[in-house]
């Protein structure tokens, strides 16, 4: 009975105790580190920082301008007094102290370049009359991308230690990462735009002549048919050529998909049913532009147009929660699946172009495992579908 009573204090003053020792503890913690984070952890930090905010100034390219926002950064990597950025024939910028030493710079530089080894000057090279001046040495590492040399990164100082010297050569190094990765974003982006290029060539011919004679159908029967259907016309083919950006949201891809079914429609008539099935979530979704619509299009032109009697098309998206997928479904003829394979490897340029356009495209923008996934066989119909990241880098849009 007294243990019982007595039970609730002893927990009381042993929780205190434990409590007690646990501010000891942490006090003397925080007396030996005066932060939640070591020295070392604050110093890789401010490293990574640097380097990070340092590398979007090379997004563009080794462009003067990139390289003169980049170089307080890279001086800072280095900690060295002074820093200077050359091409292969001048003085980008230079950063720092020491500026009356800017002229022997490019003969110096342009060594480095020839070769493509660094360089390491002692103060019998680098003299100076100022006693105030700092630098006394200097070390200059070449800029490489994909072998060739493009610039280099010098680093003055009042000595160069051998840690000095291998700073140098792995900050260059850096430097044309970045480089290489920006010529590597601008070659993808190239190859997009000649894939989209390659797509409207595509679309206009044969959509354009089809679409005219459907409406032109129209013209005495039905006047006012013919005009809704020509503004459906004028609205699609402005967005299909458009040459703005190369991502559009789920809403306003699906907005001209309606518009092609509807000029489509107006073609095939009862021939031509089609169901929408859209998660509201997806909608602001942003996707590569005519991403969609191609395999819609794929869908009327190569599975029920060829197709005797009624066909249906069935259009999904859906909301996966990090991802959407999306999914055309038609009834038709069907395809050998062995041609399709070959379509998306890019072995053939038949008329279904467009799913190879968009298969391309999509594993450009959000890498391979986002390419299109068909299922079909001959007389059985086919299913497209696909699925993107709702947040990707890639699609961020300009600021």
């Amino acid at each position: 009975m007294d243990a019982g009573l007595h039970l609730p204090t002893a927990v009381a003053v042993s929780g205190a105790f434990i409590t007690c020792g646990l501010l000891i503890a942490f006090v003397h913690w925080r007396r030996r580190r005066p932060g939640f984070i070591s020295v070392t952890d604050q110093a890789t930090y401010e490293t990574l920082h640097t380097a990070s905010v340092a590398g979007r100034h090379f997004a563009d390219g080794f462009t003067d301008q990139g390289c003169e926002r980049a170089a307080p950064y890279l001086r800072a990597m280095l900690a060295t007094p002074a820093l200077a950025v050359c091409d292969t024939s001048s003085v980008i910028v230079w950063d720092g102290e020491g500026r009356h030493h800017l002229p022997m710079v490019v003969d110096r530089a342009q060594a480095v370049i020839t070769s493509g080894q660094s360089l390491v000057l002692g103060p019998d090279i680098i003299t100076c009359t100022s006693t105030e001046c700092p630098i006394r040495s200097a070390v200059i590492a070449p800029v490489t991308v994909e072998g060739r040399v493009i610039g280099t990164i010098c680093g003055f100082g009042p000595d160069v230690s051998a840690g000095l010297a291998r700073a140098a050569e792995e900050v260059a190094s850096w430097v044309g990462a970045q480089v290489e990765l920006a010529e590597l974003s601008y070659e993808r982006t190239r190859a997009m735009e000649a894939e989209l290029r390659a797509l409207r060539a595509q679309i206009s011919p044969h959509f354009i002549y089809n679409s005219l004679a459907a409406i032109a159908s129209f013209v005495r029967t039905d006047p006012a048919r013919a005009r809704e259907l020509l503004l459906e016309f004028a609205d699609f083919t402005r967005y299909a050529l458009r040459r703005e950006d190369a991502f559009t949201t789920v809403s306003e891809e699906l907005r001209n998909v309606e518009r092609y079914l509807v000029l489509e429609q107006a073609r095939f008539g009862e021939r031509l049913g089609i169901t929408l099935k859209i998660a509201p979530e997806v909608l602001p979704v942003r996707v590569p532009y005519l991403a969609i619509q191609p395999l819609v299009e794929n869908a009327v032109r190569h599975g029920l147009a060829p197709k005797e009697g009624p066909g249906h098309v069935t259009l999904t998206a859906t909301d996966h929660g990090a991802e959407a997928e999306f999914s055309v479904d038609d009834d038709g003829v069907g395809a050998d699946p062995e041609d399709i394979r070959k379509i998306l490897d890019g072995q053939s340029r038949t008329d279904s172009i467009g799913l190879g356009n968009v298969d391309a495209r999509l594993r450009q923008v959000y890498g391979e495992e986002f390419g299109l996934v068909v299922d079909t066989a001959p007389g059985a119909g086919m299913r497209v579908s696909f699925r993107v990241p709702k947040y990707s880098p890639a699609l961020e849009e300009p600021a």
